[in-house]
Order: C-alpha cells, then structure tokens, then sequence
C-alpha cells in the first residue's frame, strides 16, 4: 500500500542566472521529484529555472501542479504541458494555492520575486500558520550572502538561535529533499514516495 505522493513546492527564478549550476540545480531537483514519484508544486511558468525544474519532473513521472496568475501567463510564458496548470486573479491566490498543495518548501536561486516566497513562507512558519519544513538549496554560493547576513540579524538580536535554524539549509539538492521529508515525518506524516 503506498501512501500519499509528497508535494514539494519549489521558487524559484524566471530566468535561468548567470550560471550554468543553477539550471543544472534545478534540473536535479525536479528529476529527483519526479524519480520518487514526488509532485512539484511551482509558480506555472515556462522560462528560467522555473521551467528547467519543471520540465525535469515530468521528464522523470513525477506531477506537476503550475499556478500563475492570469497577468503574468504571457510574462512569464506559462506552461501548458503540466499534470495541472491553475490561472488565477492575483499573487496572493497563486501564493496561498501553492502553499496549501505543498507539503514542504524549497528555494532554489532567483530573484526578488523568490526572496520574497521565501520570506514570507518562513514567515509564516515562525508565526505559526503552518507546521510545513522550510529548505534553501545553497547553489554554487548564490546564497552565502544572504546566509552572512541571517547570522548577522541572529547577532544583533533581532533573531534567535532557534528561528535562524527553523530554515533548512543545504548545498545538496538529495540531502535537502531528504530532510524535508524527514521533517514532514516529524510532523506525522508519512510518504512512501519521495
């Protein structure tokens, strides 16, 4: 008897960045989604890494749930080969949708559109709104930057220790997806797949 399919849902860039890594991070994620079965939950679009990650779930039979809002379909070309793509009115639906099909969080490299997905998922994990493991893949050093400047809210007093280390953090994209299921786990949950 297998149990439910495990639903990441990834950010990520529109556009694929300066490096080649960052598509290559991407592509191995979503093969390792796809590989286990897994469903990636994601922003809808065609182009950058949010179609690399896209395209290499369905590559390897994984689903794929895409949510774009209706003004960003041709921005950021929405793609209409997925297992389900939604259009909605606004970000907020698109944001709130993705969170609730997902089981866990995984920021990949992007921009401010990412940062922003990331912070605010982290946000409402620290409040309480939901219980749902938080991951950043640490691609090539994109984020040590970020992660200087986390510690340096920890120092200043404007963060603890144990809300700093509430996001998983990882260089891995196998290692990350297994801690986050593995937290998923620790929240009672159980997938057989992925």
């Amino acid at each position: 008897m297998s149990g439910p399919r495990f639903s990441v849902c990834v950010y990520c860039g529109s556009r694929p960045g300066a490096l080649p890594a960052y598509a290559d991070a991407a592509a191995e994620v979503g093969r390792l989604i796809g590989a286990a079965g897994g469903r990636l939950v994601y922003g809808g679009g065609r182009s950058g890494l949010m179609g690399v990650v896209a395209d290499a779930t369905l590559a390897a039979g994984g689903e794929v749930v895409g949510i774009i809002p209706r003004s960003l379909m041709d921005r950021e070309h929405g793609h209409t080969g997925l297992t389900e793509l939604h259009v909605v009115e606004t970000m907020h639906e698109r944001k709130q949708m993705m969170a609730e099909r997902a089981d866990a969080f995984l920021t990949l490299p992007g921009g401010i559109g990412t940062f922003e997905e990331l912070f605010e998922t982290w946000t409402w994990l620290q409040l309480g709104y939901h219980a749902k493991p938080v991951g950043l893949l640490d691609v090539a050093g994109y984020y040590g930057p970020l992660r200087q400047m986390l510690a340096h809210t920890v120092q200043q007093g404007f963060f603890s220790p144990q809300q700093h280390d509430t996001l998983l953090v990882d260089e891995s994209a196998e290692r990350l997806l297994q801690r986050l299921r593995a937290a998923c786990r620790g929240n009672g949950e159980d997938y057989s797949r992925i």
